[in-house]
């Protein structure tokens, strides 16, 4: 319970700051016992106040107020971080090795400052000034030619290339916390000066001094120091992607059977249909899958999508289309109207309209949302989410709000999907394959662990020493000496059921009657599960792959020798290889460009790395699976890992093929 209010009390602050991707995680500084130091903070905020300036920015007011501001950092730093003169070196006593060239845009990236690493050689964080009061996520205005970048891409840029994942951007209004990590997305919390110097601004400031303080940075222990905790903060996405592949599990469930009420209600039930989701169950139940797997793909792509700036941000997208725009509007009803929310419709249309925008494209200009094309969105893949004869499918609001909720949020906070890799959300598909949907014949429930729906009638007419038995062999339970004693001495189907208590799913909190539409595991699944390779054991693996292969190019191969490698994976799932292929192969044509000078069609627009991997991915990789969603999912993870903003679904498909490698040939045949 205490480190639960612990956990809070970071949320807290961070609710107040909005980090944008993941740099520190509540559980990873409750374990590190980092916590914020209010007294500490009374202290310094006196200090603060005295060594802020509160007037006009060069003559003009920046936000229609005069703002606080502190002229220097090395001011701040030593004052409030209480860092000593000799904890950082100043630019021009800085090595080489931490500068970053771009020939092709006449720069170099160079820090204003740099911490030593207390604990090794290296270099513990950079810090980089730009100009007082800038906006740390606009272009340089004033720079005639150079990269025409934001401030902050830029400062990623350097960290990156110096391999130095830690960072302090600064403007004198506001101090932000970078950490980029090399070959993972990055992330920044960004701290106002402001806010810092008011009393409600007090848990911002202690905040930041437990993070950036000299304490943490020069006294901790080895295991406690600011790395660590970054390093710790990115592990527990793991434990993120795991329950969030659990929710959206439950995302498909209430989906089906949101769909199975609204066919309920077109259809009578005491007819034979002649058509509806039951005719449809009958023919072909795994198209009803198929179809519902594809809406929660496109759900979970949209969302993480919105988060990464890949779609329009203007208050058209934002009100009439978004997803999370959607989400907020249903919970706003849902606080109002929480008795009706499953008697009123139209998010299932707004969902659908947005479907379409994807797949076609729309906008007052090209670019505003090309068309996406592919399989993913075709609106005539699965038809029956659009309904039958132009009348589209009554899903409640009810169901959708529900269905959002499971995607958006997490242990009662706002998941942020910028802060997932590629292959996270690749994980998180992963967990919702391996289903069928099938038909109840008779009153059923699934139990745990497996969610294995099994039929209650069914047990009751076993014999009752063997219904023990039929459970472990059809459902994976075993059940406890009292439990199957009790399973024994049942003599109804609710005798069952308690005897089962705890061991029944929440996925079917009620009882399934005849005819009620489920999802089963497939055989498969039950018994391996799911699979996530994390991008811990990817990383080392293809970089031990690829490295005889790039010795066999010689010494500085160029970018085209690199282009014309053919890479394969003959079982690629979610392609997480496949993405991690693609970045380390992009990594090597970049430095090929540098030595070898960069092409005269780079895409200024286009940060070289993102170019480089959509040339990799086009031209170098290919895979194949037998699970045809597995390959939507490679295809989608190609597309996410490449950002490819202006590029449609479509443009690795003559890479990626549904098929099974293992032919069964002999030698002979061969």
């Amino acid at each position: 319970m205490s480190q639960d209010y612990d956990q809070y009390l970071h949320r807290e602050w961070l609710g107040l700051l909005q980090p944008e991707g993941l740099v520190v995680s509540p559980p990873a500084l409750v374990d590190a016992q980092a916590f914020v130091d209010k007294s500490k903070a009374i202290a310094l905020q006196p200090v603060l106040q005295v060594i802020a300036q509160q007037e006009l920015i060069n003559g003009k007011a920046q936000s229609g107020k005069a703002q606080t501001w502190i002229p220097e950092f090395v001011t701040f730093a030593e004052q409030i971080l209480e860092w000593e003169t000799g904890d950082y070196a100043v630019q021009t006593a800085l090595p080489e090795a931490l500068s970053v060239n771009l020939p092709d845009y006449g720069e170099t990236l160079l820090p204003d400052y740099a911490v030593a690493d207390p604990d090794s050689d290296g270099w513990l964080l950079l810090v980089q000034c730009v100009p007082l009061g800038a906006d740390l996520d606009s272009a340089d205005e004033a720079a005639e030619k150079g990269w025409k970048a934001t401030y902050q891409q830029k400062f990623e840029r350097l960290l990156k290339g110096t391999q130095v994942p830690i960072g302090v951007l600064w403007n004198g209004t506001h101090l932000r916390l970078v950490y980029a990590p090399s070959g993972e997305s990055s992330g920044h919390v960004t701290f106002p000066i402001e806010a810092m110097t008011e009393v409600p601004g007090r848990t911002i400031l202690g905040a930041l001094e437990m993070l950036l303080g000299a304490e943490r940075l020069f006294n901790s222990p080895t295991d406690k120091t600011l790395p660590k905790l970054l390093e710790a903060s990115r592990n527990y996405q793991a434990t993120v992607s795991n329950k969030l592949a659990e929710q959206v599990l439950d995302a498909l469930w209430e989906l089906l059977r949101g769909f199975q009420a609204a066919d309920a209600q077109r259809y009578d039930k005491e007819r034979e249909n002649e058509g509806g989701l039951q005719a449809l169950a009958k023919a072909d139940p795994q198209h009803i899958y198929g179809g519902l797997l594809t809406t929660l793909m496109r759900l979970v792509f949209l969302l993480y999508a919105e988060d990464r700036g890949l779609m329009p941000d203007d208050s058209v997208y934002q009100g009439n289309y978004s997803v999370s725009g959607l989400y907020e509007k249903l919970r706003a009803d849902a606080a109002l109207y929480p008795d009706t929310m499953d008697q009123r419709y139209g998010a299932w249309a707004w969902l659908l309209s947005l479907f379409r925008l994807v797949y076609d494209g729309g906008g007052a200009y090209e670019a505003y949302l090309p068309a996406r094309h592919g399989q993913l969105f075709d609106p005539g893949e699965y038809e029956f989410l659009e309904g039958e004869e132009g009348e589209i499918p009554r899903i409640a609001d009810g169901v959708i709000y529900r269905m959002l909720e499971n995607l958006l949020i997490l242990d009662g906070e706002r998941l942020s999907y910028r802060a997932l890799d590629v292959e996270q959300i690749g994980s998180v598909y992963e967990a919702i394959m391996g289903y069928e949907v099938e038909i109840a014949h008779e009153r059923s429930i699934a139990i745990r662990p497996k969610d294995v729906v099994i039929g209650l009638d069914a047990l009751l007419a076993a014999k009752p020493k063997d219904r023990a038995k039929v459970l472990k062999e059809q459902g994976e339970l075993t059940l406890s000496a009292k439990a199957a004693a009790a399973l024994k001495a049942a003599d109804t189907v609710e005798e069952i059921l308690a005897a089962l208590e705890r061991r029944v799913s929440g996925r079917t909190q009620q009882v399934l009657m005849p005819g009620s539409l489920y999802l089963q595991p497939g055989e498969e699944r039950r018994r391996t599960g799911s699979h996530y390779t994390p991008r811990k054991l990817t990383q080392p693996m293809v970089e031990t792959t690829l490295q005889p292969v790039l010795a066999q190019l010689g010494q500085n191969p160029t970018a085209e020798k690199l282009l014309d490698l053919k890479v394969c994976d003959l079982a690629m799932g979610s392609a997480a290889f496949l993405v991690e292929v693609c970045r380390q192969l992009a990594d090597q044509v970049v430095v090929a460009w540098v030595f070898h000078g960069s092409p005269v069609d780079l895409p200024e627009a286009i940060e070289p790395v993102l170019y480089a991997r959509r040339l990799v991915a086009q031209r170098c990789l290919y895979g194949v699976d037998k699970n045809p969603f597995a390959v939507n999912l490679a295809k989608l993870s190609l597309w996410l890992v490449t950002l490819a903003k202006d590029l449609p679904f479509t443009f690795v498909d003559h890479a990626l093929k549904c098929g099974d490698s293992l032919v069964g040939l002999s030698k002979k045949e061969i």
